[in-house]
């Protein structure tokens, strides 16, 4: 058999649709190209660059593909093949159910309302999706508030309905046949009926109903409260003032119904502004169906896609998928990102519509807080999904079972403990241990460690090894308050530290299980395989594992810049005999900044109020010698080959800290994932601790 490759070698190079499948034959992933064999060349080659095309090509036994005339026909081609299969890699809805739709049964001489989970009938028009089925339900209520229309549940219209079946001959003398033999339904006595059953409605009147009603729900209320107003204004002048009380109704309705819908959009515009929330491995999509300028409804989606797939991706399949069920399509479509076939895609809208439809990306006003909103709204609807349905619990149970497999643990590693190394150039180098227990950060279990080692650059095995030595001593394995013995170990690194950690703990009589995490490839080195171990991607395993790394880097920063924020705030000043926060006070409001005091003169400094002659002279030699050195140290860093840095001038803060302390603060948050700070600027530079009030001026 010829490989896949070869096979591509084969495939014509026009526009279609192709089909990659497993062994059994399974579609795995549906896609579409303007030339097939370019882009199903860049699968085979691996030159396509979202993280799921080595999944999917690996799982690959064979594919297909059809050729069409153009672009739009493979887009409508696509569409349909991701329907009917339901391929794994595409993106679709995480709920696998039929939505909720609003239904006119237009192939009916009386058309019904009606609620309805089915959108397949030809002669009927559906409004939706609704992924609330209450406010399906209490639309359709407001609708016929205002507009009388019969409903597809009503006994009575299901009569005069079989009977012009029966009789369709008739159709012209209906409503005088149901006048005369035809009984008046509940609704129509209360208002909501226009009375079809007893003949009070033509189909042509009817039928002008149907159309105000159609206007409504689509958004479109401008228009049919202008008829309204004049039909009021006409029952007025006629002197029928009970059908101008009853339309007056109808109107209070619309206002109590634009009350709760604000103008978001100047311009009366009809736009649809789409905003995600994309987590590990699934994502919540919102819409915001915006006509005249209004918020009329919002529709909120869970897709079964995250950070697993790109986001243009994301975008183009939820698109796809949502447009393809809704026949509400307005002039302009806001996404979050440009797609790559936006032409191809507003083709194929602007066919469906019937008119021109665009896509847009906001990047300022109106339309990109309206976009900013749709995307708070699709964060806390996912957070709703994911509480409701406890998928974090199972997706965390699942990792830790993945994890007991993938590193031959005895048991699901219920206490995981990582730790992290952070310093610039060895100076104020610290560690972080974190705690995950039952897959959850333990807090009140994290520590932090300051390296007791003098180091003169940063050596990551040296801080390694005393943390380690220091956390899993005799001492600290007997204190409670450091809790028991961890069922996995992971460090951040490869193999150099993997084995060194090993080193340590063979020195100590320790067994822990340990993992290495590789920060380049993902890989997990352990001590019984010279191979790494690799979690799939997108898996829950791999997820947690780095969950825990990054929680241990945050932690350390966390730490190391608070140790080097005290370090720039130690002012030279403080080195004075007699200076103290009240001088201190006084030389700022008489010189403003540092560099106006070390341009001062002796005399000049003794002139400020509450600076005796002798204090001044202090000053004036400590700012002068300052600036010596300071020359100096500028003269050997450009001399040094090295590039290292000046010589530490400043203040260090005591080393009389360097017991473990309790790292808990309940403003930290796993989401903080803040980058360390370049390793190329020293935390020693006199200018960034040159302060004179005790606070940094870098």
């Amino acid at each position: 058999m010829p490989t896949i490759a070869e096979q591509v070698a084969l495939v014509p190079t026009g526009p279609g649709c192709y089909l990659w499948k497993d062994a059994e034959g399974d579609v795995l992933y549906v896609g579409k190209a303007k030339n097939l064999r370019a882009r199903m060349r860049q699968y085979v080659q691996l030159t396509d660059e979202r993280p799921m095309v080595p999944r999917l090509m690996a799982a690959t036994a064979s594919f297909d593909y059809v050729v069409v005339g153009s672009e739009h026909e493979a887009l409508v081609l696509e569409i349909n093949l991701i329907h009917q299969y339901r391929p794994p890699f595409n993106v679709d809805l995480k709920d696998d159910k039929s939505y909720p739709y609003i239904a006119l049964t237009k192939g009916d001489v009386f058309p019904a309302i009606k609620y309805t989970r089915e959108r397949h009938r030809p002669e009927t028009r559906y409004f939706g999706p609704y992924t609330d089925a209450r406010a399906a339900r209490a639309m359709i209520d407001v609708v016929r508030k205002v507009m009388p229309l019969c409903i597809a549940t009503c006994a009575e219209w299901k009569r005069v309905r079989r009977q012009i079946e029966a009789h369709p001959e008739q159709g012209d003398v209906v409503a005088l046949a149901q006048a005369e033999h035809g009984r008046p339904c509940f609704d129509y006595h209360v208002g909501r009926g226009p009375g079809v059953c007893a003949g009070c409605v033509t189909p042509e009147e009817y039928a002008g109903h149907v159309t105000q009603v159609e206007r409504f729900l689509a958004g479109h209320r401008g228009e049919f409260v202008a008829e309204l107003k004049a039909e009021m204004a006409e029952a007025a002048a006629n002197l029928d003032f009970e059908r101008a009380g009853r339309v007056k109704r109808r109107l209070a309705v619309i206002d109590g119904l634009d009350d709760k819908q604000r103008v978001v959009l100047g311009g009366g515009q009809d736009t649809d502004v789409i905003g995600f929330w994309r987590e590990e491995t699934i994502a919540g999509a919102c819409v915001f169906v915006v006509r005249e300028g209004r918020v009329s409804r919002t529709c909120e989606f869970v897709l079964d896609k995250g950070l697993d797939v790109g986001e243009e991706e994301l975008v183009d399949g939820f698109v796809k998928r949502y447009y393809d069920q809704t026949g509400d399509i307005p002039t302009e479509v806001c996404v979050p990102c440009a797609l790559a076939d936006a032409e191809t895609v507003e083709g194929w809208l602007t066919a469906r519509r019937g008119r021109r439809v665009t896509l847009h990306v906001p990047q300022r006003g109106a339309k990109a807080q309206v976009a900013q909103m749709a995307t708070n709204n699709a964060h806390h609807y996912l957070a709703r999904y994911e509480l409701r349905t406890g998928y974090e619990d199972k997706r965390t149970n699942e990792a830790l079972l993945q994890l007991e497999s993938a590193l031959a643990l005895d048991e699901p590693p219920m206490r995981i403990e990582c730790f992290d190394i952070s310093t610039i150039h060895g100076k104020h180098t610290v560690a972080s241990m974190v705690v995950f227990t039952g897959g959850h950060p333990d807090k009140s279990q994290y520590r932090r460690f300051k390296i007791r080692t003098e180091l003169d650059e940063a050596n990551d095995f040296v801080s390694m090894s005393e943390v380690l030595a220091r956390r899993y001593g005799s001492e600290r394995m007997a204190d409670e308050r450091f809790g028991k013995k961890p069922d996995l170990l992971i460090l951040d690194g490869g193999k150099p530290q993997l084995t060194a950690a090993i080193e340590q703990l063979g020195a100590l009589g320790v067994d822990i299980p340990m993992a290495g995490l590789a920060k380049s490839d993902e890989e997990l080195f352990v001590p019984w395989d010279d191979m790494p171990v690799v979690l799939p991607s997108g898996s829950a395993s791999l997820y947690l594992v780095k969950r825990v790394r990054d929680e241990a880097h945050r932690f350390a920063i966390t730490f190391h810049r608070e140790l080097r924020d005290k370090a720039m705030t130690v002012s030279i000043l403080d080195e004075i005999p007699g200076v103290g926060e009240k001088r201190k006070r006084a030389l700022r409001r008489a010189f403003g900044s540092m560099k106006r005091l070390r341009e001062a003169s002796e005399a000049e400094i003794a002139a400020v109020p509450g600076i005796p002659a002798e204090v001044a002279h202090e000053i004036w030699g400590t700012l002068r010698a300052w600036d010596e050195e300071l020359g100096r140290g500028r003269e050997r860093a450009l001399g040094d080959a090295s590039g290292d840095a000046p010589g530490d001038l400043s203040n260090e803060m005591p080393d009389n800290a360097s017991v473990e302390t309790s790292g808990d603060a309940s403003d930290d948050t796993a989401a903080d994932t803040a980058n360390d700070v370049p390793t190329d600027t020293p935390s020693d530079a006199p200018s960034r601790h040159c302060s004179v009030f005790g606070q940094a001026t870098g």
